[in-house]
C-alpha cells in the first residue's frame, strides 16, 4: 500500500511529505520529553517567576 502511494509522488508532493515527517518527528520527540519530565522540575520552574518577582520587590522596598 505505501509503495503504491510513493510511486505517484511528484516534485511538489515530496516537500509535503518531508514537512509532514519533520512535524511528526518533532511531535514525537516533544511528547517523549514531556512524558519523561519530572514533576519536581515542573513545580520548580512554575514557581520561579513568582519567586523572582517577590525577591526584586523586597530588594526595591528596603531603604
Amino acid at each position: 500500500m505505501f509503495k503504491q502511494f510513493t510511486e505517484h509522488i511528484t516534485g511538489t508532493q515530496q516537500y509535503l511529505l518531508f514537512s509532514l515527517s519533520i512535524f511528526m518527528v518533532f511531535f514525537i520527540v516533544v511528547s517523549v520529553l514531556l512524558i519523561r519530565l519530572k514533576k519536581q522540575h515542573v513545580e520548580h520552574m512554575s514557581g520561579m517567576p513568582l519567586n523572582d518577582n517577590t525577591l526584586e520587590t523586597e530588594k526595591n522596598m528596603q531603604p
